[in-house]
């Protein structure tokens, strides 16, 4: 948000500089990201200067010039060269001398130097408006008032000050601070000064001769609207200290009655909206949701389908405005337009972001409404304006005020404890000085018992409704570096029983970023595309967008975002991991459930002299979940396939009935849906049961063996029924002393074998702890496997 400094001097009597009052915003909590000179004037007109032009005559060689003698205070007079067709002599003139910078409202600036013109010396510049960036027109030069001094900066004379703009980082729940008035005000009681406020007591009602009729329908969204009938207006350029104000905050001049809106919502934080009142159909405003469907124009000129939630202004016939919002191509002031009606409204604050969401439409007012403005100041700024418009377009007001508010807002009513607040803010500032910023922020004290306060928070203090939030205001203005630091810290330790969650989640980071993996952390809000179960899942109530409105059901996407995003940028070898969080909603109770999910894609390794590039495949992932099985010592699991429309094929360990881990190939509809274009394999790991197994592990001391293990590998063809856990249970409990390990290295279904069969290739590692195993031995164990799993699975041995 911009705000100006010389306009902030209206509201406050001050002399700090502008660098000490970014320094108090800041403090305050109005954070300063930068702090920059500016001028309203391109240029500032530095090097411009009230001229005479003494004689003009016809240029010996050029029919539309003139050679001019101008006096500019030097005490010797210059000779310029002018073709504009209204310079004579006896004028009074803007003279850019040379060496002068000027900035044309089109085209670069440039440099006035001595030179020639068709033979004639040129000295200089007699500038028209749009020359030096005061005006819009360049039908001639402009012509001072007689009584303008001869040598006087252009600079003084038009009155232009440098300004200085803070560019302030608001948060959202500082709408009260959406305005001059609101900064000053913080301003204000940090300083502990007043705040000025413009009278308004110079409003006054000159005719009834222009009612126009209001007619609100829908008061639970318009819980407030005022509006005002102004006649025998002109619209024109607005005057140059209106455009200079607009300008130093980047508002663009567009004729003096939209303007005045403009720097009542800028000043007073209350946006205000202007309709020509000859398109006011039936002299009638009615405020209501629109009518499914219905097209309208808008002020861009583009034409846009309402729906029933919004809040519209019509006339007796047709739309004339999206409230709080935008408004209409045709309802709008015009250069023709003479009488107008001013709307001042407070429009309900979800209403009006849905709408501006909804449209992508983006405008000071939406911003203003959709955080809450002051219902109190309606009719204030209303009187404001209309006084304004008077001043710079002339008109009288033609109608009484109409102020339609049924259920006023009251202010919030908050009991504040004084021990309450010096024990939250850790030291004792005194009673006497937190009643003194109470009361300088605006918040009354309606009664006081023993430390207890009675408070009444006024309502354009949208985000201060509980005794905490009165404590930050305090502590806020009292100043954060005014709160001195312990020279000791206490806090109360408990002993938490192993593991310890965040050494745990620490320990497989350092395994995984060791193993170039790279840590992603991910919006745990996600579009509702991806959710399995829209029936539990967490919805946002008032969605940032459409992208972002549930809480993610599962981690695979966010992984998949992260490919796709690197992909598209030319870096497709990844390895991801994240520690994250999956949410969802049972008969109203909220749940959160902590997952580690691990992502690989592209190549496993690069290619080099005596190898080739290999690509990740289903053995890549699973050699990362046994690594950090492994590394956590999880052992005992049982495994059995993944089905899961997450995954297209996959594995999963078990820990009694409980899915410990999944991992696998990632389903082509999900990678659709991520937009991601090539094999991707994950795995998710249920956070909290790995974090429960590993908690009743027991670390047993084991000698290492000192004979070797062997390992036989049996090929077989199986019912495509039959898993790899079930042949695993056969072979462990066929030989349950000398086998140590049994994993499945081969897989093949496809229609080179008989219909209903899949191929599997295991093997088997044996070792005796005592002794060297002799083939004899290891032969009958395997014989004593092989038929158990003929017997119990069916399976074919194939030689």
């Amino acid at each position: 948000m911009k705000i100006s400094y010389n306009w902030l001097k209206q509201f406050l009597d001050i002399n700090s500089t502008p660098e000490e009052i970014s320094k108090i915003l800041t403090a305050i909590g109005l954070e300063v990201e930068s702090l920059e000179k500016v001028q309203a004037v391109p240029g500032g007109l530095e090097g411009l200067v009230i001229g005479y032009v003494k004689e003009a005559i016809q240029h010996p060689n050029a029919d539309r010039l003139r050679v001019t003698k101008v006096d500019v205070g030097l005490g010797e007079d210059l000779q310029v060269v002018c073709g504009a067709p209204n310079v004579s002599a006896g004028q009074k003139v803007v003279v850019a001398t040379v060496g002068t910078t000027v900035y044309p409202n089109t085209g670069e600036p440039f440099k006035i130097n001595k030179s020639k013109i068709r033979g004639e010396v040129s000295e200089g510049m007699i500038c028209a408006e749009d020359e030096i960036g005061l005006g819009e027109s360049h039908d001639g030069i402009m012509v001072l008032a007689d009584d303008a001094k001869i040598g006087m900066p252009a600079k003084e004379f038009f009155n232009l000050n440098d300004d200085y703009l803070f560019e302030i980082g608001l948060t959202p729940n500082r709408a009260d601070a959406a305005s001059h008035l609101g900064v000053a005000r913080d301003i204000a009681a940090f300083l502990e000064i007043p705040v000025k406020k413009s009278d308004v007591e110079a409003f006054k009602i000159e005719s009834t001769v222009s009612p126009i009729v209001v007619e609100v329908a829908d008061e639970n969204l318009a819980q407030r609207y005022s509006g005002v009938s102004i006649s025998g207006i002109s619209v024109k350029e607005s005057p140059q200290w209106l455009k200079e104000k607009l300008a130093v905050i980047g508002v663009r001049s567009i004729n003096n009655v939209v303007d005045v809106t403009n720097y009542v919502l800028h000043d007073l934080g209350q946006p205000l909206h202007a309709f020509d009142a000859k398109e006011i159909i039936g002299n009638k405003v009615v405020v209501k949701t629109a009518e499914e469907g219905r097209s309208f124009v808008t002020l861009d000129g583009v034409e846009r389908k309402l729906t029933a939630s919004d809040l519209i202004i019509y006339n007796a016939e047709e739309p004339m405005c999206i409230a709080g919002v935008f408004g209409g191509l045709n309802s709008g002031v015009k250069e023709s337009t003479t009488d107008i009606f001013l709307e001042s409204a407070y429009f309900n604050a979800v209403s009006v972001r849905k709408t501006s969401k909804r449209f992508g439409l983006k405008t000071d007012s939406s911003f203003r409404f959709e955080r809450g403005t002051d219902p109190e100041i309606t009719v204030y700024a209303l009187k404001r304006a209309a006084l304004l418009i008077q001043e710079v377009a002339g008109g009288t007001i033609s109608s009484e005020i109409f102020d339609h508010y049924p259920k006023p807002v009251t202010d919030f009513k908050v009991n504040l404890s004084i021990n309450h607040v010096n024990r939250l803010i850790g030291q004792e500032i005194g009673e006497e000085k937190i009643k003194s910023i109470i009361r300088s922020l605006g918040i009354r004290i309606l009664s006081e018992n023993d430390g207890e306060l009675s408070l009444s928070v006024p309502s354009y203090k949208v985000d201060v409704t509980r005794d905490v939030d009165v404590i930050e205001e305090v502590l806020r203005i009292y100043g954060y570096d005014n709160i001195a630091i312990p020279n000791k810290v206490n806090a109360s330790l408990n002993y938490t029983s192993k593991p310890d969650r965040e050494s745990v989640q620490q320990t497989i980071s350092d395994l995984l970023s060791a193993n170039g993996f790279y840590e992603i952390l991910s919006n745990s809000l996600t579009k509702s595309a991806y959710s399995k179960d829209l029936d539990h899942a967490v919805k946002i109530l008032n969605p940032l967008s459409s992208d972002l409105d549930v809480m993610r059901q599962s981690m695979i996407f966010s992984g998949l975002e992260a490919v796709a995003y690197n992909s598209n940028r030319k870096n497709s070898d990844l390895k991801f991991y994240e520690f994250g969080k999956i949410y969802a909603v049972y008969e109203d109770k909220y749940v959160e459930t902590p997952e580690l999910a691990v992502f690989i894609t592209g190549k496993a390794n690069q290619a080099t002299w005596n190898s080739s590039a290999a690509h990740t495949d289903f053995y890549s992932i699973k050699s990362v979940v046994d690594n950090i099985l492994a590394r956590l010592n999880i052992v005992n699991l049982n495994s059995d396939e993944l089905n899961d429309e997450d995954f297209a094929y996959g594995v999963k360990y078990n820990k009694g009935q409980k899915t410990l881990v999944k991992f696998g190939a990632v389903s082509g509809s999900a990678l659709k849906q991520a937009d991601v274009d090539k094999p991707v394999f994950a795995a998710v790991f249920d956070w909290n049961l790995v974090l429960t197994v590993i908690r009743s592990n027991k670390i047993t001391y084991k000698e290492v063996s000192k004979f070797p293990a062997v390992r036989r590998d049996l090929s077989m063809l199986i019912d495509t029924n039959v898993t790899f856990e079930q042949l695993k249970r056969i072979a462990v409990k066929t030989e349950k002393n000398l086998l140590k390990a049994v994993d499945v290295f081969d897989v093949y279904q496809g229609d080179k074998l008989p219909a209903g069969k899949k191929s599997y290739a295991l093997s088997f590692v044996l070792q005796d702890e005592e002794k060297t195993l002799a083939d004899k031995q290891i032969d009958a164990v395997m014989q004593k496997i092989i038929l158990n799993l003929e017997k119990e699975s069916g399976a074919e041995i194939r030689k």
